[in-house]
């Protein structure tokens, strides 16, 4: 007796069909499953057989052979309990066939068959509907993530005796669809807003210019000054999320399993904080079986590193080149997996290790050695990649006390969208680039020339300020940057002046 079953695995944030096949013939009692299993795979032999039985049916006193095929690719994880299950009952014939072909069933077992949430739902969904698959029945709590999807039935079930009940047309399911428009018409609900810091106007609109043209930004300030602060809120100033980009940033977090329940979709741009202790493999991603790493978790949002001079080098150096490709490539011997990784890098930093070196109200204790050596932890090439770096001076107690208003988020957020359509309409055509951050050097040529007075005012810089010659490129971006926000065609001396002043690591008060 042979049956035939299809589920799914996840490679990467994608998906692809697993069949399941079961044959069921008289001989000595046994229950092997073959096709590369993992562990958690291996153990579904317990769950389902157990799950079987309380569920109210009769286990086979047989020889049971389960194949997941592709055979030469590794499975891992509890989602193919269902389908191995129901795969036993379709071979014994207590589960009509005509549904199975066209089904893609998912879901953990637990012994007394309830149904469990599964990873990757979204990506499964996604993956079902290209196959040309008409449904796909999964845990009633993961149906809200597969429901996005267009163009597909999709039926959650609380337990294994709902679904077999379900497949034998004993009972009638109503499709679950998620409603996008919804989903969607709740987005950029933040709570932090730009609002709530007092004083920092020079900071506020060094962040505005970083939003605006997609640059990554460095903070430099004494403790408490509101570095975390400031960066905290920066999402609540990025353009919104279109649909395409919640769906891969869905996606991501969905196969890792850190989706929240409640949420079918990420409509907001996520916000990643990783402690100074990370490792190198959790910050990009890795393992045994690859799995994103928190690059990949501010996928269209921000990845905040503070403290950054107290990260290990090694753990900075292997952001160079998710900063690079907006992806990450984990190799392993017999894999290479890719994982998106186009994220907005906000760093904050003390000036020093006693972190007074620029406050003018409190004592240094550091001598000028000693601030090299801190300073020398962050090398040139991770910098090269950070076009803004704005010191973050100490707050007032006037500044502290006022109660004057400040611009609130969404009137900053306003100027940033108008700065991004006009970058998107620039870039028209152009492959993997969409805003002013991502120009190379032969767009920066093209896109950011200058008239005499602004040569002549950056040349001067260049001279005066000790500024280093990975800082020309970069004051040209930000200068466009600054441009696009004030809807001027032309980059300006003004712009220009601006820019240079957002190159402190640059000037030679770090380097000597």
């Amino acid at each position: 007796m042979l049956s035939k079953i299809f589920s799914s695995a996840t490679y990467g944030i994608d998906a692809y069909l697993i069949e399941v096949e079961t044959h069921v013939e008289k001989q000595v009692p046994g229950f092997i499953i073959v096709g590369l299993p993992d562990n958690a795979v291996k153990e579904s032999r317990e769950r389902v057989t157990a799950a079987i039985k309380n569920s109210g049916f009769e286990f086979p006193i047989k020889k049971i052979t389960i194949n997941l095929a592709p055979a030469d690719i590794k499975k891992e994880g509890s989602a193919f309990d269902l389908s191995i299950a129901i795969g036993i009952l379709s071979a014994i014939e207590k589960v009509e066939e005509s549904m199975l072909g066209d089904s893609v069933l998912l879901g953990e077992l637990s012994l007394d068959g309830l149904l469990r949430p599964i990873k990757g739902a979204l990506s499964i969904s996604v993956e079902a509907k290209k196959k040309g698959m008409k449904r796909i029945i999964l845990p009633k709590e993961s149906a809200n993530e597969a429901g996005i999807v267009d163009g597909i039935e999709v039926y959650g079930m609380e337990n294994l005796f709902e679904v077999v009940q379900f497949l034998n047309g004993e009972i009638e399911k109503v499709p679950i669809k998620t409603d996008k428009d919804e989903i969607f018409s709740q987005i950029n609900n933040y709570q932090l807003d730009f609002s709530d810091v007092k004083g920092q106007e020079n900071v506020k609109r060094a962040l505005e210019v970083a939003a605006a043209g997609g640059h990554n930004i460095i903070m430099i300030g004494p403790p408490g000054s509101g570095k975390t602060m400031l960066a905290k809120r920066i999402p609540s100033i990025l353009p919104p999320l279109t649909f395409d980009e919640a769906l891969e940033t869905t996606k991501i977090h969905s196969v890792a399993g850190i989706l929240q329940k409640e949420k079918a979709l990420i409509t907001e741009r996520p916000f990643r904080s990783p402690h100074h202790t990370v490792s190198d493999a959790a910050l990009v991603g890795g393992g045994s079986f690859p799995r994103p790493g928190e690059v990949s978790f501010a996928h269209y949002g921000v990845l905040f590193l503070d403290e950054l001079p107290e990260f290990k080098k090694n753990v900075l150096e292997v952001l160079r080149q998710p900063l690079e490709d907006a992806k990450v490539t984990v190799s392993r011997s017999k894999l290479s997996l890719e994982f998106p990784a186009n994220f907005m890098l906000a760093a904050a930093m003390n000036p020093c290790p006693c972190g007074y070196f620029t406050d003018p109200n409190k004592e240094c204790t550091c001598s000028p050695p000693i601030i090299q050596r801190y300073m020398a932890k962050i090398s040139g090439p991770l910098l090269d990649r950070i076009d803004i770096h704005i010191e973050v001076p100490a707050v007032k107690y006037k500044e502290l006390s006022s109660n004057n208003k400040s611009e609130t988020s969404s009137e900053i957020r306003k100027r940033v969208i108008n700065g991004r359509k006009i970058q998107l309409k620039r870039f028209t055509g152009m492959k993997n680039i969409f805003c002013n951050g991502d120009m190379g050097t032969k767009e920066i040529r093209q896109f950011c020339s200058l008239d005499s007075a602004s040569a002549e005012l950056l040349k001067m810089a260049m001279t005066k300020l000790g500024l280093s010659a990975r800082a020309y490129d970069r004051i040209l971006k930000v200068s466009r940057t600054i441009a696009d926000l004030e809807q001027s065609e032309n980059i300006l001396p003004s712009h220009i002046s601006e820019a240079i002043q957002y190159r402190s690591l640059d000037r030679e008060l770090w380097n000597h």
